[in-house]
């Protein structure tokens, strides 16, 4: 198994955790943030990580793998050439996560959702109501990191490959806004007016 203090240096080394003021995709502020897209430049970590990712998994009998864009997709893609099997993202359209592309998942598939990080959750349960609403069967989440701090619950077997406990706020008890000497940007990869 990929060892949390391996994780940590590889995100290390390729500079995913920054620090500053962020509105994140939730609508949460953080004084840090993930950006995974860092780490998943490199094929080598890539492989290495979604590895981690494959070994939890590796008895479930997985079908089909999906991950949510943009997050998702290189990991999706990843996964399935490890476990030799289908892999495909879902999309949002008109503020819906949505099958594109002529993508499609069988009744009856069993599917492995993968995302890049987790804070609230959202985007992996969308993922998760669009696979059981197409027929398939969810039969677990594989994640690089979760730093949910223990809230979130997909009701499937999850596996992060690291947990991070960094606070987040609400807009209107934000201490960084409070102090109103950085204002938060949005590193992520959808706008959102929150």
């Amino acid at each position: 198994m990929l060892s949390r203090k391996r994780v940590l240096s590889i995100f290390q080394e390729t500079g995913v955790l920054q620090e500053g003021h962020f509105l994140l995709t939730s609508g949460l502020h953080s004084a840090y943030y993930l950006q995974c897209a860092q780490v998943l430049q490199y094929p080598e970590y890539t492989e290495e990580l979604c590895r981690g990712i494959v070994e939890a998994f590796k008895d479930a009998n997985i079908d089909l793998v999906i991950g949510p864009a943009l997050g998702g997709v290189l990991l999706s893609y990843e996964v399935g050439k490890q476990l030799k099997i289908r892999s495909i993202f879902a999309e949002r359209e008109a503020g819906k996560m949505t099958l594109r592309r002529g993508f499609k998942i069988d009744p009856g598939q069993k599917v492995l959702v993968v995302e890049d990080v987790i804070t609230t959750g959202g985007s992996v349960k969308e993922v998760i109501d669009l696979v059981e609403q197409s027929g398939g069967e969810v039969v677990g989440v594989g994640l690089l990191v979760d730093r949910s701090g223990g809230k979130v619950d997909f009701g499937v077997p999850t596996h992060a490959l690291i947990k991070l406990d960094i606070e987040t706020y609400s807009p209107e008890t934000c201490p960084l806004c409070k102090q109103g000497a950085i204002p938060a940007i949005k590193p992520g990869s959808r706008n959102i007016n929150k």
